[in-house]
């Protein structure tokens, strides 16, 4: 750069250029039709400015880039946690939990995915409303119904209590009376005799055992449900070899299709506990959590492998799901082979 000052011949000329923060200027000399490569003067009073105002420039980018990573990483937060709470309050509303609303998330997206959350939510709130009413009303409706089907009934059990019990009964007054004629003269025969006896006794005992279970009132009949349910499990512990334990908590009034459709769900639930777990301990707990219903019924019994409770000849669990859709509640079957069955019924409350 010194050369071309001088004059050497071949020297390179050069434009305003910056090394190191020694500053050259270019100079036109139309006469010669050459550039000429001053250095300017560090000295001059404008330079240390300058060098200050390119220092703060640095600074000021510097500064703007920490808070523009800082707004970034706190914004970010801020959204994690608003889609954290959108999550949140849409599993607790999958779980049947009606009154849960979103809280206000402001006004861009994701707030209005929030609002419609809860729009989502009301509507389905009034249709459970909706739905519980019209099953109350269809008990009511098919009361007049079932009052024919009782009469019925009855005639259905006089029948089979004439074809089964009273001839079982007739068969053993006939032996016994044999058993008196041959008790004298041939003892080993009267024995055989009042054996048969006892196993007719034992049969006929069974057959009425299952019709006084079609006896059983299938509704609460003016009880309350956990009167019902107490009532029902205290009575099945006196006849029957199972240990029942159970919790019932103080409920709040509810519609009367409700309450007869869970005291319908736990006779099912203890019927199949009866006839197939070959269970010795069954457990029922009907609590109020928040705005929701749970019914659960727990046997130790043999228990299922996944997808057997779908099976035809499981009715009793079919009749189990239609009860619950019918008001709007949600069913969970959880069974393994040898590890009982654990059928759990929860069930928005709306009051």
């Amino acid at each position: 750069m010194r050369q071309s000052l001088w004059g050497s011949v071949g020297a390179a000329s050069a434009g305003s250029v910056v090394f190191f923060f020694i500053w050259y200027e270019m100079t036109v000399v139309p006469a010669l039709r050459q550039w000429v490569l001053t250095e300017l003067d560090w000295s001059l009073p404008v330079f240390p400015g300058l060098l200050f105002a390119f220092l703060m420039l640095l600074f000021l980018c510097l500064i703007a880039g920490l808070i523009g990573a800082s707004v970034g990483y706190i914004y970010g937060n801020l959204m994690k946690k608003r889609v954290e709470i959108l999550l949140q309050s849409a599993m607790m509303i999958e779980r049947g939990n009606l009154s849960t609303r979103v809280p206000y998330l402001g006004e861009d997206e994701i707030g209005m995915l929030g609002e419609r959350l809860n729009e989502m939510t009301i509507r389905f709130q009034q249709q459970v409303i909706s739905l519980q009413r019209l099953s109350a009303h269809n008990a009511e409706l098919t009361e007049q119904v079932k009052q024919s089907a009782v009469t019925e009934e009855r005639q259905r059990l006089a029948r089979e209590l004439h074809d089964a019990v009273s001839q079982q009964l007739f068969a053993i007054s006939m032996t016994m009376a044999a058993v008196k004629r041959t008790l004298s003269q041939n003892p080993e025969k009267a024995s055989r005799q009042v054996e048969l006896v006892e196993e007719m006794a034992a049969a006929a005992q069974s057959e009425m055992r299952a019709l006084l279970l079609h006896l059983r009132p299938t509704q609460l009949e003016g009880k309350s449900l956990r009167e019902g349910i107490e009532g029902l499990l205290i009575e099945l512990e006196a006849k029957h070899s199972l240990a029942f334990t159970w919790q019932i908590d103080e409920v709040p009034a509810l519609s009367k299709g409700m309450e007869d459709h869970l005291f319908r769900i736990l006779q099912e639930a203890i019927s199949n506990a009866l006839r197939h777990a070959r269970a010795t301990k069954v457990e029922v707990k009907l609590v109020q959590i928040h705005n929701q219903m749970r019914l659960r019924i727990t046997d130790d019994g043999v228990g299922f492998a996944e997808g057997e409770e779908k099976k035809s000849s499981s009715y009793g669990m079919k009749l189990m799901e239609e009860r619950v859709a019918e008001i709007g509640g949600v069913l969970v079957i959880s069974s393994a082979p040898g590890r009982g069955t654990m059928i759990e019924v929860t069930v928005p409350f709306v009051g």
